[in-house]
């Protein structure tokens, strides 16, 4: 906080929430505008675009994440998603949790049991 803010009186304001639905439906036109722009002969475009889906998919990664620190269950997410829990394991799981042979837990790792 600057120090000409006095604390006492906004030391329990909440803080302003910019990512909104709103904001998700701006990202989700700027995205298609420029698929269309690609469409339309720009190739040199394209790996402009390719660029987008990899950092589009790192962010899901960092969601998927947070949501299961979070105490979110591969259901939840599945179902919010539109899809099953075990295809959300499959796509979003940590790719370096490790079994060892026997199907036990690495120590250390989650437990991806049948009800998480």
């Amino acid at each position: 906080m600057p120090p000409h803010v006095k604390r006492p009186l906004t030391g329990r304001r909440r803080g302003r929430v910019v990512e909104n639905d709103e904001y998700a439906a701006f990202l989700a036109r700027a995205l298609r505008a420029y698929a269309a722009r690609v469409g339309k002969g720009d190739i040199d475009a394209i790996a402009g675009m390719a660029a987008i889906a990899a950092e589009a998919d790192t962010a899901m990664r960092t969601a998927v994440a947070g949501l299961r620190t979070a105490g979110y269950s591969w259901a939840d997410i599945g179902d919010r998603l539109g899809i099953t829990r075990q295809a959300a394991q499959q796509r979003w799981r940590d790719k370096t949790t490790t079994r060892p042979p026997g199907g036990e837990s690495a120590p250390g790792t989650e437990q991806e049991g049948a009800l998480s």
